[in-house]
């Protein structure tokens, strides 16, 4: 009995304990299923924290508002199972964010999963998101006068190299599919280097094209894993690097592509500025695309996630030939923002010149259906520049999924989601 009793007595020392090391999670609501207010609209977020699916009470949340108005607040609080609420607002069309960590008794962290591109997707628990105001409104700086005439003398540039692709076809994992390493001439430093797929026997004009660009990084390029047994389809790299080299290869790459696209002094030149490069080789790897014999001479996507959303939205901009992109969290977008004020992505110091790359301004040469996915706490890709470039496409053939508690690595589980489109909001509700 004696035995017993102790036993008990030290299940019971450990209850507390054992509780604390569950699977924690911040979730975020605002009052309105839309989080899109008015000016000087009050705005109600409430934060709930959860073990599992279950609301918990007594932990501390410690908070931080940000917003475009150029003002940030602090607090903290104790969560009831009915959440902690923060309450602000904002004067003027643009956006506000709210990020948020909570605690244990202990002082510590509580842990959970958090996502991100590492292999431990396990951490400090948070919530990162917002709302906005009026972002219908929001519009870039003034666009270069010569856009157009820039672009125009880049395309001659690239019209003067002449499409020559070296074709390695590799073993392929599907045999209805063929897999070959490619390499295209390229005008500018680099040659355009990536995998293509194309379904074996296709006939010509038989198939629509696919390129599909990678999001930032200087990691080796593999085959795709998927192979499309339907389309032709061009995965490139950012870089026109070797494709099957050594891992001391990709070494010395990364540290000679260190910090690309961040450089001050070459971003002060739209020629000399890393983006030049990659644009001339989205350019390149449509129009290669349509050199082939398969291609159906009317499908045509430009599709990418993140710089691979920013390549996407390039390619949309720069070919008519273009007919739908798929673009998520798109990088580098509205880079003038942050001298109107709004809150700055993770992205280059503003330079006049980097405004020739600037998605905002390509979206308003597209032609093509344009589907996108904005979160509100993903300040990698700032969820007001995504809205300019929605804002800037001139037609009524696109639409954008807007995304609470969502960053650029992590999606809040059931998070409030809704879809923009020029006919009004759909799809409000969220995620099951």
């Amino acid at each position: 009995m004696l035995r017993r009793s102790r036993y008990l007595a030290l299940c019971l020392c450990l209850l507390p304990c054992l509780a604390w090391a569950a699977d924690f999670s911040i979730r975020g609501t605002t009052d309105k299923p839309v989080a899109i207010y008015k000016a000087g609209e009050k705005m109600e977020f409430t934060l709930r924290v959860l073990d599992g699916e279950a609301a918990i009470a007594g932990t501390t949340v410690k908070w931080t508002r940000s917003g475009d108005d150029g003002k940030t607040d602090k607090g903290e609080g104790v969560a009831t199972e009915a959440g902690l609420k923060i309450t602000t607002s904002l004067d003027k069309p643009g956006f506000v964010r709210i990020q948020a960590h909570a605690f244990g008794p202990d002082g510590k962290n509580l842990q959970g999963f958090t996502g991100g591109w590492g292999g431990n997707k396990n951490g400090n628990i948070f919530f990162d998101g917002g709302a906005c105001v009026e972002p219908e409104k929001l519009q870039p700086v003034a666009e270069p006068k010569d856009f157009d005439a820039f672009w125009k003398a880049a395309r001659a540039k690239l019209a003067d190299v002449p499409i020559k692709a070296e074709l390695k076809e590799l073993e392929s994992k599907n045999p209805k599919v063929k897999l070959y390493a490619v390499r295209l001439d390229c005008a500018g430093p680099k040659a355009v280097t990536g995998y293509l797929t194309i379904p074996a026997g296709a006939k010509e004009k038989s198939l629509p094209g696919i390129a599909q660009f990678q999001g930032y990084g200087i990691n080796k390029h593999n085959p795709p894993g998927w192979l499309n047994e339907s389309a032709i389809f061009l995965e490139i790299n950012a870089h026109g690097m070797d494709l099957g080299r050594d891992d001391d290869y990709y070494k010395q790459l990364q540290k000679d592509l260190a910090n690309y696209c961040f450089k001050n002094d070459e971003n002060s030149d739209r020629e000399k500025t890393y983006y030049y490069g990659m644009a001339l080789r989205v350019m390149r790897t449509l129009e290669y695309i349509k050199s082939r014999p398969e291609w159906n001479g009317k499908d045509l996507q430009s599709n990418g996630g993140s710089q691979g959303g920013l390549q996407g939205l390039w390619g949309a901009g720069l070919d008519t030939d273009v007919t739908s992109a798929s673009i998520w969290s798109p990088w580098s977008c509205d880079f003038g923002g942050i001298t109107l004020g709004r809150l700055r992505g993770w992205r280059p110091d503003y330079k006049e010149a980097l405004d020739y790359y600037d998605p905002v301004f390509h979206a308003r040469r597209i032609k093509a259906s344009v589907s996108l996915v904005a979160n509100y706490g993903d300040y990698t890709c700032a969820p007001s520049g995504v809205w300019v470039v929605y804002n800037g496409i001139p037609h009524d053939n696109k639409s954008m999924e807007v995304k609470q508690g969502c960053t650029h690595g992590y999606e809040m589980k059931h998070c409030m989601r809704y879809t923009i489109t020029p006919k009004g909001i759909k799809n409000v509700g969220d995620a099951k």
